[in-house]
């Protein structure tokens, strides 16, 4: 049996599959996904799973490089914004903010979108792998 936290099979393996500079997407109920990029919907209902549970866990299996942000966000959703900034700041990672209509593009390079019950605006982020060879 796996011994990390992450008992979602098809997340999971995105991640170990993962290499230098590819990009995993986390989204709200309503992002988006374009097509040909993996769906990894794990929506349940308004609000279940959210955001920051999926975030949360993802960030403990995944070394990441860089965290891509709407904009937007920080007016519409500032508790939201306020999270991914502190996390930057504390995994010393950068932090990219673009449009959210650069965002929805950015999308189509990423390996898969895990979608989330989540329904407040704004609350997607990219993620940007690194090689950890320590």
């Amino acid at each position: 049996m796996k011994k990390g936290n992450c008992l979602n099979s098809e997340i999971s393996y995105e991640i170990a599959k993962m290499g230098h500079f590819d990009q995993l997407t986390i989204a709200d109920a309503g992002l988006p996904i374009p097509l040909g990029v993996k769906r990894i919907d794990l929506a349940l209902c308004p609000g279940v799973p959210s955001f920051e549970q999926v975030y949360r866990l993802v960030l403990e299996e995944m070394h990441i490089q860089k965290i891509y942000i709407s904009k937007e966000c920080e007016e519409e959703n500032r508790k939201f914004y306020d999270m991914i900034c502190a996390d930057a700041e504390r995994l010393n990672v950068e932090l990219v903010e673009v449009d959210h209509t650069t965002l929805k593009e950015l999308t189509k390079k990423s390996k898969a979108v895990i979608r989330t019950g989540e329904c407040r605006p704004f609350s997607n982020v990219i993620l940007e792998s690194m090689v950890n060879f320590t």
